[in-house]
């Protein structure tokens, strides 16, 4: 398998026309959900993510085992710091030690980029607790601690996928669906009666631009919430930021022109993240048509779409049944051929 050339001159390793997934799969057959991605999406296949595996599988428990001298355990709350690494975090790294095989089984001959995902630093600061059963969110101390031993353990962790798949270069990508909550102050307490203050946005950014710049391929921001901070992450050095398009206002136009005019690639989610397959997805045009209108609005080159954009499933597919899942990748790949041969 071959990394695909798209159309036209490339801005970014990916190519023009691409398309991939967010990063979670249905099912539990880790190789069958690499067979999927590693067939269907040839300019950008990524490391599926099995959630319905159960915990250590699930976003926060699966980063946690990749942390570097912390660790984790599972209480009824959620996940929590522990002092030693137990049967949680060895059933984490197990999990992900079957998803990299098969991986390697699969994407042999691959050249090219190939996406891998964890969770970002605020998000996981916002969804893992202290022994004391409160956010690290809450200390900043802590805060500044985790972001140090994410960086660390995605280190390795690159490290690993390059030695599986030689010919890989891996593109990061971190999943920030909390960054927003984080940055207004909404993100609750363990009573739930108050929130967490409200992280001041040049630390966020700083902290963002260490850890993208510990990686020395490109690093993508995935934020399936509304109010997705463009400027902020565009600054802290991200060469990709995911969203879904359904979410996007008017007041997000400024922030998207300007991201995309310093060279920042649109991971624009065009189709819902969960479906059964009984209804057929047979209109690649439409579903990028929300796509074309932005860039009309923002009075942006067509010639830069195809190049500029890269089509996704508006969230992971965790949610979905097998054939939505295939079907959805695959029509994200025919809709991103529509975005390259029909710019207008």
């Amino acid at each position: 398998m071959s990394a695909g050339t798209g159309a036209g001159p490339a801005r970014h390793p990916w190519g023009a026309a691409a398309a991939t997934g967010v990063g979670s799969m249905p099912g539990e057959d880790a190789r069958e959900a690499a067979r999927t991605v590693t067939g269907i999406l040839e300019a950008l296949p990524f490391l599926p993510e099995l959630p319905a595996r159960g915990p250590g599988a699930d976003m926060t428990g699966r980063t946690a085992g990749l942390l570097a001298e912390l660790y984790a355990q599972l209480e009824p709350s959620g996940w929590r710091i522990a002092d030693r690494p137990g049967r949680d975090t060895r059933r984490a790294r197990s999990r992900l030690g079957e998803d990299l095989d098969a991986l390697e089984e699969f994407a042999q001959g691959h050249r090219g980029p190939l996406k891998v995902s964890a969770v970002g630093p605020w998000t996981l600061a916002a969804t893992l607790q202290r022994r004391g059963g409160e956010a690290m969110l809450g200390d900043p101390g802590a805060c500044r601690d985790l972001a140090a031993s994410l960086a660390e353990g995605l280190r390795a962790h690159l490290a690993e996928v390059r030695r599986r798949v030689p010919g890989a270069e891996p593109v990061l990508q971190l999943d920030e669906p909390w960054l927003p909550a984080v940055l207004t102050g909404r993100v609750p307490t363990a009573s739930g009666y108050r929130s967490h203050p409200a992280v001041d946005r040049q630390v966020a950014e700083g902290t963002l631009r260490e850890l993208v710049a510990m990686h020395d391929g490109p690093v993508v921001v995935h934020c399936c919430a509304s109010g997705v901070p463009f400027g902020l992450l565009r600054r802290a050095g991200a060469a990709g930021i995911s969203f879904d398009l359904a979410l996007l206002t008017e007041r997000d136009d400024e922030a998207i022109g300007e991201t995309v005019e310093a060279g920042t690639a649109l991971f624009a989610g065009v189709l819902p993240g969960a479906g059964d397959g009984s209804t057929p997805l047979s209109d690649p045009a439409g579903s990028v048509g929300g796509v074309r209108t932005l860039w009309r609005r923002l009075g942006l080159s067509p010639g830069l779409l195809a190049e500029s954009v890269v089509i996704t499933p508006a969230c992971g597919l965790a949610g979905a049944s097998p054939a939505y899942a295939r079907a959805a990748l695959e029509h994200c790949v025919r809709a991103a051929g529509v975005l390259a041969d029909d710019p207008e």
